[in-house]
């Protein structure tokens, strides 16, 4: 499309220059751009008509033809000249918007180092299966969603992110598909199949999200066929007024005269609302393609457009303004040693599926803690697990499963368990321990509620713990209002309560219970990558790699797309509006000046909406605490 309107714009240049002294060689190259800006706008038109559909390329190709027989040949020239580099520019921002969302893929590896019995073995990356294990060298693509084993790195994880910082690994952490590994050797576990991986469900949301609409371009779409229709009848009505009301030439005019069928032609131009048509699609493709490239999915431009206007924002607390997952805390040893202790722990959380067990497990792997021999074990429902060791019988668990091994005084003289704290006992041959569990807060959920109370929005923690648990949380963390104990309806009801006091919602979560509020807020919010699959079907926004902070982000990205896709339509209607108004004036307006206006303001209005794409990161992620 460029090189054919690079040929438009150079042959109606040259023979622009030739007019006066080689007429013949002029008209032939005329003939020229008329033949290569036109071949897109033709090939368009004739899929539509086969369609029955009307639509402003019509329009144009009925301006092209007129102004041929009118022997114009310059100005319909000049119109395919910036018809063609208007489309060719549309084409460009389409493109990159495809190219940020194909660079999620590059380089993702084909081919992955299988580990089975610490024999190396290279196997399909479609054929791995959660569970197994695999090895990672330096640099090297992250195949699927993995947790580290063994070893000590860095991983780049701006393809998901937009942060080039590397970010350590070590036992114990997640590795994200599509991340490459910078330095170390890691042996990891496979988390899922490498089509249910974050990055291949980042990459499906975002094709989904180009096919959906904002409201205002919705409002747009209805410029098609009886907006067509319905110039193309004002310009007949425009004819016929000029040719029998006025009485000028219906087609030809003495020398410098102006004809009824000019004058239609030129109205014909000024109202084909080309620019108005691409004001929004071309800013919201390019706000997806921005955010997509700076960790924030917007599903749809609808998403796009409604987060500007969000008053009030409620949060989920676990895995969300917290960390999601148990850290150790505390060990309080009343026999035996802590290093037996958390060696005993980690060994029988291995045997177990529960939270608490695979928390238990991260830790003592993130601490190089031993392993204790153990077999014949037994869950106990609601209580714990029970193993058999080379020395003696051992448990973990809840008070109830220890039983007898538990003093009856004890509880006397230890101190009382924290709100929010988890309670794990722990026992074997001469070893007695508490273990002190507790969910950590995001280091940058004080940060971001400080910057959206600055910002004069509500914020609330919607959440089912306990209310003591809750409430200290929310003072560490600043919210205006803290919900507890919240069952999934009860959580739609409170935002639907804050929708009936006036405020427009957003609701950030991550698990399955949140689902249904976030289908209930005004604009959902997921967390990428430990967002459950209902979460994630459900919102309307995606925080890649669970980077809250990156919800300021996106709130800033909406708001500028907002600004922009106005200005577009400022430029658009005003320039339509001014062009009609000196059209229908007593003197009329020439061809060339109509042209030139309406492509320059799609040309303008294009060029604008591209200004997204360099979008920088909001002001608020270089503040301390985000």
């Amino acid at each position: 499309m460029a090189a054919r309107a690079g040929v438009c714009a150079v042959s109606t240049l040259v023979a622009w220059r030739m007019e006066s002294t080689g007429p013949i060689a002029s008209q032939a190259l005329y003939g020229l751009a008329l033949f290569s800006g036109s071949w897109d706008l033709a090939r368009h038109v004739a899929r539509d008509l086969r369609a029955l559909r009307f639509n402003t390329e019509f329009l144009m190709l009925l301006v092209v033809v007129g102004s041929t027989v009118l022997g114009t040949w310059s100005e319909g020239a000049l119109l395919l000249v910036l018809f063609s580099s208007s489309s060719a520019l549309g084409a460009f921002a389409s493109a990159r918007t495809r190219r940020e969302i194909q660079a999620l893929l590059k380089g993702v590896p084909k081919q992955a180092r299988l580990l089975v019995d610490g024999v190396e073995t290279q196997v399909s990356v479609d054929s791995l299966r959660p569970g197994q294990e695999i090895r990672l060298t330096a640099n090297e693509q992250v195949p699927v969603d993995l947790i580290v084993l063994r070893g000590d790195s860095a991983c780049d994880e701006s393809t998901l992110t937009g942060e080039a910082e590397p970010v350590s690994k070590s036992a114990g952490d997640r590795l994200s598909a599509g991340t490459l590994n910078l330095w170390g050797v890691l042996e990891c576990r496979v988390e899922c199949p490498a089509g249910e991986s974050a990055l291949q469900r980042i990459i499906q949301m975002i094709h989904d999200a180009q096919q959906q609409k904002a409201p205002i371009q919705r409002f747009t779409d209805r410029f098609g066929t009886r907006y067509t229709v319905g110039v193309v009848v004002g310009c007949g009505v425009w004819f016929l007024y000029n040719h029998l009301g006025r009485g000028m030439p219906a087609f030809s005019a003495p020398v410098e005269g102006e004809t009824a069928f000019y004058r239609a032609m030129t109205l014909l131009v000024v109202l084909s609302p080309c620019a108005l048509v691409l004001s929004v699609p071309s800013a919201i493709l390019s706000a997806i393609a921005c955010g997509a490239r700076r960790g924030v999915l917007f599903r749809g431009g609808a998403a796009v457009e409604t987060l500007a206007d969000i008053t009030a924002v409620a949060m989920d607390k676990t895995g969300t303004l917290t960390e999601g997952t148990l850290q150790l805390v505390g060990i309080e040893s009343l026999e035996g040693d802590e290093a037996a202790a958390l060696a005993a722990a980690g060994s029988l959380a291995a045997l177990s599926n529960h939270p608490i067990s695979r928390s238990l497990q991260r830790e003592t792997i993130r601490r190089g803690a031993g392993t204790v021999p153990l077999s014949g074990s037994e869950t106990v429902p609601g209580q714990g697990i029970r193993a058999r060791g080379v020395d003696g019988d051992y448990a973990l668990g809840s008070r109830a499963l220890l039983g007898a091994r538990l003093p009856r005084d004890l509880f006397e003289t230890l101190p009382a368990v924290p709100d929010g704290v988890n309670e794990t006992w722990v026992c074997g041959p001469g070893l007695l321990a508490r273990l002190l569990l507790r969910d950590a807060l995001r280091p940058e959920s004080a940060g971001l509620v400080a910057r959206l109370k600055s910002d004069g929005l509500r914020t609330v923690m919607l959440t089912g713990d306990r209310a003591a648990a809750a409430e200290r949380l929310a003072r560490e963390v600043g919210v205006d209002e803290v919900i507890p104990q919240l069952r999934p309806e009860e959580k739609v009801a409170s935002v639907r309560s804050l929708r009936d006091q006036g405020y427009r919602v957003a609701m950030i979560g991550d698990g399955v219970n949140d689902a249904p509020v976030i289908a209930g807020a005004d604009v959902g919010v997921a967390m990428g990558i430990r967002g459950s699959d209902a979460a994630l079907e459900q919102a309307d926004v995606v925080l890649m790699n669970d980077r809250l902070e990156n919800f300021l982000f996106a709130r800033d990205l909406s708001r500028r797309s907002r600004r922009i896709i106005g200005q577009n339509l400022v430029i658009s209607l005003g320039t339509m509006a001014v062009m009609a108004l000196a059209t229908l004036g007593w003197s009329g307006l020439p061809l060339w000046t109509g042209v030139a206006a309406h492509e320059g303001s799609t040309v303008l209005v294009v060029l604008n909406s591209l200004r997204l794409l360099a979008s920088p990161r909001s002001s608020a992620d270089r503040k301390p605490g985000l």
